[in-house]
């Protein structure tokens, strides 16, 4: 079957409409060499026997633990709803933004008030370009009155954040500290999480902070995740040097959970409706197309990158004129179950023939019994979206 980029998807507000690439199989092996990085705990992933990878960050991230012939993603998810896992996610560079211009340099550069966000807590943000596209939405932990962490999603925000202070007019330092995450998530996670630090951590709030020893190593404890489920993040300080230490602690601690080491849920975070950068949204992605305009607030008085096409796009939206050309929804779908990636963008029709809009993250949903997606769909009809059928052309 030929594979063409169809014309008929409304991209004209995309200078690069590489979302809808319609690039063919990809049966070739991936070249593993030194240009992308392994984490701290890559040896342990493999150790707890992941089978596949893909990259993320310009690392190797684990994407596969129970082979498809055992069970594949559904035992992952089983064990991710009904018990507790632990998820490498050392993808999720840290990069310390520290100082006595710290939060001032930080609210210039996020859409959100960062003089809201208290010691100890974090919050879910985003950073954008000039032009009011998402460049990365990285959870941000405020260590210090001085030090912030942006755990990053997938792009190489450093460099952009080292790039605005190039005239050093802020005093902080810029760079990438040895600091990795995991994930624990699922309903069993907060009790094995006392297990590991004590009671304190039934008391954090979501997106609270503690400092707390896991396996005798420092870490920062956060109530985050990526699943939609209860769950928490360890960030082990110096992991280069300690992360065998750290994981064979919460392994210890998880075997009366019934702890299980998998990859990312993909199928339980788009029904939770959270984004992954790069797949869902991109730097030529507005907020407000996205599901995130509540990320730019109105009283922020201080100035901030993108806040001029920003404020010009609400004042556009709010006089009933078109902003952009596509507005991204959920979808259910029929078909069999979607248990595996998809390869490449999926487009949708209204006629079964012509590509007016496309899937983004597509997979089955167990509570639901039907397969359910995020997609872009023409911002006219965002209303209707319901009504627009699905074409695997």
């Amino acid at each position: 079957m030929k594979l063409t980029q169809p014309s008929t998807v409304d991209q004209s507000d995309r200078q690069v409409p590489y979302n809808l690439r319609q690039s063919g199989p990809t049966p070739q092996k991936m070249l593993i060499s030194t240009r992308v990085r392994k984490s701290a705990y890559w040896h342990l992933s493999v150790e707890a026997g992941c089978w596949r990878c893909t990259v993320y960050n310009r690392m190797y991230h684990p994407r596969g633990y129970v082979k498809p012939e055992d069970g594949g993603a559904m035992v992952e998810y089983d064990a991710l709803v009904n018990h507790v896992t632990m998820w490498n996610v050392a993808v999720e560079r840290q990069i310390r933004v520290k100082g006595p211009d710290a939060l001032k340099f930080t609210n210039y550069v996020i859409t959100r008030d960062a003089s809201r966000i208290e010691v100890m807590n974090g919050k879910y943000v985003i950073l954008c370009n000039s032009k009011g596209g998402v460049l990365n939405d990285p959870i941000l932990l405020r260590v210090a009155e001085d030090e912030f962490w942006f755990s990053l999603s997938d792009s190489d925000i450093m460099f952009f954040l080292q790039g605005v202070n190039h005239d050093k007019k802020f005093n902080v330092t810029i760079d990438e500290i040895d600091a990795a995450p995991v994930q624990i998530q699922g309903p069993k996670s907060v009790d094995l999480m006392a297990d590991l630090v004590g009671e304190a951590v039934r008391d954090i709030p979501f997106y609270g902070l503690m400092e707390a020893k896991v396996g005798g190593r420092d870490c920062i404890i956060s109530q985050t995740g990526f699943s939609g489920e209860k769950g928490y993040e360890i960030y082990l300080k110096n992991a280069t040097l300690y992360a065998d230490d750290m994981w064979y602690a919460v392994l210890d601690a998880g075997k009366k959970h019934n702890l299980k080491v998998i990859a990312p849920a993909h199928h339980r975070r788009i029904a939770a409706g959270i984004l992954s950068w790069g797949q869902d949204l991109d730097s030529e992605t507005y907020p407000f197309q996205c599901n995130l305009g509540y990320q730019v607030p109105r009283k922020k008085t201080d100035d901030y990158i993108g806040k001029d096409a920003l404020e010009a796009m609400r004042a556009k939206m709010e006089a009933g004129e078109k902003p952009y050309s596509n507005q991204l929804v959920g979808f259910a779908l029929g078909g069999k179950p979607i248990d595996e990636y998809a390869p490449d963008f999926w487009l949708v029709s209204e006629d079964g023939n012509t590509p007016v809009g496309y899937l983004t993250s597509p997979w089955y949903s167990p509570e639901l019994e039907t397969n359910i997606a995020m997609g872009y769909v023409p911002y006219e009809k965002k209303r209707y979206w319901k009504q627009i059928q699905i074409s695997f052309t």
